[in-house]
């Protein structure tokens, strides 16, 4: 199954793009995009790869799909003068804090820290290999975690033995920074301040959900943890849990690690509280009085309250909060709930501004107001082109 979408421009045409991929374990999103201008020249999405019953049976196949769906759109990518492949790797481990060219060594590296992220890194391997195959450009690996590569030894460390901790590089290294690294700048442009002097506080909020203190342009906490499984209330991730949770499930109802890590990844969260996953049919559940969604958005709505006053505490104070991703950007009920009480803070929303859509960043706190609250799109993908693109110069 293909979903995809065109766009050219004369502006584009004019430049070299990069294709940016992200490959997943049965699907590949892909984007073609000319970093200088921020065209998006097409883009889609391949699904059921290598399914029963799907016409896609590998990554390769699916390349070979996207080029000619792409062809079809009026991109041809061999004779388009590409640029790079960026590929997104969610795990970079302790080794990878900066974009880098693939090459074997490195290619190896990503598929060694597969036991970090045991659902993300191996499809991402899959993809890269084969679009090293197909495409004869350099190839660019940009990683979830770099961003948070700065975090301090006191928020990145977990209190458990050192040597354990070493020998198994245990420690917390957050993901979505490519968007938290993105939305940081970009907010900063919103509100026209140089970002050294601010401090923020954003709110990722899709069917991942996470936050992140960033002080200065640099990432000093964030919920994500070792995996994507810590901190907020997710579509169908639990978020934060008591630790000793495993072992009490274990014990008393006979449920394996895998099992306990698969209920918590995929069977918990908002699906897990309310049944649906999709934050949509949630808030339409909830205009119609359904109690357990009602219950699941309050359970949501305190955690992020709660990660938005710690980082206030770490931060010292804050210049701008921000909401982004496919729910922080549209959901108003969501970011009217979150500010609702912190006056005292300085938070505070306007509600005409904030019940207002639209695709554009945007300010919803009142003129004047001490905390800046705002929302703003994030663009993963332009921002992993133009990280490629810088780097292969």
């Amino acid at each position: 199954m293909t979903h995809r979408n065109a766009q050219s421009s004369d502006s584009a045409d004019r430049a070299q793009p990069v294709l940016v991929l992200n490959a997943g374990s049965s699907s590949l999103k892909y984007q073609v995009v000319v970093p200088e201008t921020g065209e998006r020249q097409a883009g889609g999405t391949i699904e059921r790869i290598g399914e029963q019953g799907s016409d896609v049976a590998d990554h390769s196949a699916a390349l070979e799909q996207m080029t000619d769906d792409l062809r079809s759109d009026g991109v041809d990518l061999h004779s388009a003068s590409l640029r790079a492949v960026g590929h997104r790797v969610v795990h970079g481990g302790p080794d990878f804090s900066e974009p880098v060219v693939i090459d074997d060594a490195v290619l190896d590296r990503v598929r060694e820290l597969s036991a970090l992220a045991p659902l993300h890194n191996p499809a991402a391997v899959i993809g890269i290999e084969a679009a090293r195959e197909r495409f004869d450009v350099p190839h660019v690996a940009v990683f979830d975690t770099a961003f948070f590569s700065s975090l301090p030894p006191e928020a990145s460390t977990y209190a458990v033995p050192r040597d354990l901790a070493r020998r198994h590089s245990i420690r917390r290294y957050g993901f979505h920074g490519t968007s938290h690294q993105w939305v940081s700048h970009a907010a900063a442009e919103l509100v026209g301040r140089p970002i050294g002097e601010l401090r923020q506080v954003i709110l990722h909020l899709g069917n991942g959900c996470s936050a992140s203190a960033v002080r200065g342009g640099v990432a000093v906490d964030t919920s994500m943890g070792l995996t994507p499984l810590q901190g907020l209330v997710m579509g169908t991730r639990s978020g934060d849990v008591d630790p000793g949770l495993h072992a009490y499930l274990g014990r008393e109802a006979g449920l394996s690690l895998d099992e306990v890590d698969t209920l918590l990844n995929k069977k918990s969260g908002v699906l897990g509280l309310s049944g649906v996953n999709d934050f949509r049919e949630l808030e339409q559940r909830l205009s119609g009085g359904d109690v357990e969604a009602r219950l699941a958005f309050d359970v949501a709505v305190h955690r992020l309250k709660h990660y938005v006053g710690a980082y206030l505490a770490i931060l010292g104070g804050i210049d701008v909060l921000v909401f982004t991703a496919g729910i922080g950007e549209n959901s108003i009920a969501l970011r009217a709930a979150v500010t609702e009480g912190l006056e005292d803070l300085g938070i505070v929303i306007d509600r005409a501004r904030n019940g207002a859509r639209s695709k554009q960043a945007r300010v919803i706190s009142p003129d004047g107001s001490r905390v800046v609250v705002a929302v703003v799109p994030t663009n993963e993908e332009l921002a992993i082109a133009r990280q490629t693109a810088e780097l292969v110069g």
